[in-house]
């Protein structure tokens, strides 16, 4: 059942052409630093070789092609995938949480790029909008008019917008009106939403926490079987402050860290190209080293990114802007952290207490 992982090819044959044994058999790159003939199955055909990974990789299949012509093998590249890991929900296999301390560092914006990032590399992506009091997902994906269908009057349709799955309390509620709900009810209402939401097979559900660390935080930590959290911050110490606290939650409720995005890292002229670090210089980099958290990735401050997401279309599906391979890096590693997180301690995944309180 956890032998998602494991290969069921041995080495490369003795017969390859040795130059396609070494780039088999050495860390492939920064973001994969591991050998294919490592993780995946594979089989050389011909002039077809065929690679398949446990975890999606769309990127890898023109840069192993590259790597193979650079080599001048002769062959032809497939990459393809499977996740055999069972389910730890319902129909969803992996949830990830994008949380902050405290609001205004651009994490929704994150949550979403990230989303259609996974979603571009091949996932099966589900994004759901867990901010009950201030839901931005909808207008962020081009949807704040959209609202839930019910194909039975108790469960709830998710809307579908750039390959990924949504659901959000923005589909429920008048946006013009405010959300005046207690804790609990903000909680029970969430739980409802995942629970009753008719969600397809999924590989990841990413979910956009709210700032803080109060009754929503808790209650998602503690009756979702949660894979990992990501952290956004900006490199301001006031926002640092509060990274902290959300860094010190996840671990008090055994949730692991996959990463930390530092979002705002220095903004760009984009006249003459000077930098300057607004909210200061690498703060997050240096709250990552203290807490022994993976850097993900750093993003610039650029009005294109505020823009795009106004127009309720993405950065990330700009495929030749800058700041979208970023985002497209930060996809790649965080699918890599979540196969080798799992592939260390696989009983991790399912060694989740369900409760009622």
């Amino acid at each position: 059942m956890f032998s998602f992982w494991k290969k069921s090819t041995t080495t490369p044959q003795s017969d390859w052409p040795e130059s396609l044994v070494s780039l088999l058999s050495q860390p492939f790159s920064a973001v994969l630093p591991l050998a294919l003939s490592e993780i995946a199955d594979i089989t050389l055909n011909k002039t077809e070789l065929s690679v398949t990974l446990p975890f999606p990789a769309s990127w890898l299949q023109a840069e192993l092609q590259q790597q193979l012509d650079a080599r001048a093998l002769g062959l032809q590249a497939t990459v393809s995938w499977r996740n055999e890991l069972p389910a730890a929900f319902s129909t969803v296999k992996q949830v990830v949480l994008v949380a902050s301390g405290k609001g205004g560092v651009g994490k929704s914006t994150t949550a979403v790029n990230l989303a259609v990032a996974l979603a571009q590399q091949g996932a099966r992506v589900g994004l759901l909008d867990a901010d009950i009091y201030g839901p931005s997902i909808p207008l962020m994906l081009g949807e704040a008019q959209s609202r839930a269908t019910s194909p039975d009057e108790k469960h709830l349709n998710p809307l579908f917008k750039f390959g990924i799955h949504l659901q959000s309390i923005g589909f429920l509620v008048d946006p013009e009106n405010a959300t005046v709900w207690r804790g609990p009810m903000a909680s029970q209402a969430l739980m409802q939403l995942v629970n009753e939401t008719l969600w397809p097979e999924l590989d990841y559900l990413v979910v956009d926490m709210p700032p803080g660390t109060g009754d929503i935080q808790l209650t998602m930590s503690q009756k979702l079987p949660v894979a990992g959290a990501v952290i956004v911050t900006t490199p301001q110490d006031v926002a640092l402050a509060d990274a902290k606290k959300g860094i010190q939650m996840f671990r008090q409720v055994n949730i692991p860290l996959l990463g930390l995005i530092e979002n705002m890292s220095f903004y760009q002229c984009p006249q003459c190209g000077h930098e300057d670090d607004i909210f200061g210089t690498a703060g997050g980099l240096e709250l990552a080293q203290r807490y022994q958290v993976p850097v993900l990735g750093q993003l610039p401050l650029q009005s294109a990114i505020r823009e795009a997401g106004d127009a309720g279309s993405p950065i990330v599906l700009q495929k030749d802007h800058q700041t979208a391979e970023i985002y497209q890096k930060m996809a790649q590693q965080l699918i890599f952290t979540l196969y080798w997180q799992t592939r260390l301690s696989p009983q991790q995944a399912v060694e989740i207490i369900m409760t009622d309180d």
